[in-house]
C-alpha cells in the first residue's frame, strides 16, 4: 500500500457493491462518531467524537474507548499487522491531539480518525488482502488500546489533584 494520506470518507453511507454487508454497521458507527452533524450554513461536519471530547479531562478517554472498540471490530474483519498498528496510531493521534483544549476539539472535527480507519479497512479489502495479523502485532495493538485510556485517566486524576492542591 503506498504511503499517501488517506482522505476521510464522505458523510454519505457506503452503498457500493464492493462494500460487504458485514461492514455496513461500521460505516454507520463511524459516521455517528465523526460526521453525523453539520454546522448550519457550512460543509463542516462533526460527530459524537468531537462532542464527547468537549468534556474536560475525561472526554478524550471516553472517545478513545469507543474508537478502540471500533478498531477491534474492524480487526475482526481481517487486517494485516501493519494496518492494525496504523489504525491504532490514527486512534492514538486523535486522542493525544484531541486532549489539547480548543485546538484538540478543532482537530477532532478535521481529522476524523474513525472514518480514516474504515477507509483503510475498505481499501485493504478492495485490494484483496483481508488477513489476520501476526501475534506480535495483535499484542502491540491490544496493549496500546488498553493502556491509552489508563493514561488519560491517570492524567485526569493527576490534574484534579494538582488543581485541588492549589486551592
Amino acid at each position: 500500500m503506498p504511503n499517501r494520506p488517506v482522505q476521510p470518507l464522505a458523510d454519505q453511507p457506503l452503498n457500493s457493491p464492493s462494500v460487504p454487508e458485514s461492514l455496513r454497521y461500521l460505516d454507520q458507527l463511524t459516521r455517528l462518531m465523526d460526521t453525523a452533524f453539520r454546522v448550519p450554513g457550512t460543509q463542516i461536519r462533526f460527530g459524537l467524537d468531537a462532542m464527547i471530547g468537549l468534556i474536560p479531562g475525561l472526554g478524550e478517554g471516553v472517545s478513545l474507548v469507543i474508537s478502540g472498540g471500533l478498531v477491534l471490530a474492524m480487526f475482526r474483519h481481517g487486517v494485516s499487522g501493519p494496518l492494525l498498528l496504523r489504525m491504532v496510531g490514527n486512534m492514538a493521534l486523535d486522542a493525544l491531539v484531541g486532549s489539547i483544549p480548543i485546538l484538540g476539539d478543532l482537530f477532532d472535527v478535521a481529522y476524523k480518525a474513525n472514518r480514516r480507519n474504515l477507509k483503510l479497512l475498505l481499501m485493504h479489502h478492495e485490494q484483496g488482502k483481508p488477513t489476520k495479523p501476526a501475534l506480535p502485532y495483535v499484542v502491540a495493538a491490544a496493549l496500546l488500546i488498553a493502556l491509552l485510556p489508563l493514561v488519560f485517566i491517570a492524567l485526569f486524576v493527576w490534574g484534579m489533584a494538582a488543581l485541588l492542591g492549589a486551592m
